[in-house]
């Protein structure tokens, strides 16, 4: 598994477009809106190169979002939320996300502006079973 900064990564039995299906099924469930899917592997055919099966979903909520962007306007370059689907050398598919604690210490932000975006590993936990 690849792995960065504030980066949390789950394993996923579900192929990358089922992992977010799954994910956009239970955040559609708790009002938060998919704005977009972003398919980088298909991006990447379409010039002629290949790599391994990996696509972003960009989400969010104004409510859990705002406070954060007015707490620390540049928090906005990490906002909407997103979660990264992707399939390893191995064939093991990960679902990634940017850790919200990380966010918090980034952005100097306090436990009260980033209540709203807390709990998405919950979200993605829901999403993998």
């Amino acid at each position: 598994m690849q792995a960065g900064e504030g980066i949390i990564s789950k394993p996923s039995r579900y192929p990358v477009p089922e992992t977010l299906e799954r994910l956009k099924s239970v955040l559609g469930a708790k009002g938060i809106t998919a704005f977009a899917l972003i398919d980088h592997s298909g991006e990447a055919a379409k010039v002629g190169m290949k790599m391994h099966p990996t696509q972003l979903l960009i989400f969010g909520n104004p409510r859990a979002g705002t406070p954060v962007m007015q707490a620390s306007p540049t928090a906005a370059i990490d906002l909407p939320m997103k979660a990264l689907a992707w399939e390893d050398t191995d064939g093991q598919v990960w679902l990634s996300y940017n850790d919200p604690a990380y966010l918090k210490h980034r952005f100097g932000l306090s436990e009260e502006d980033v209540k709203g975006i807390a709990g998405i590993g919950g979200l993605i936990e829901q999403a993998l079973v």
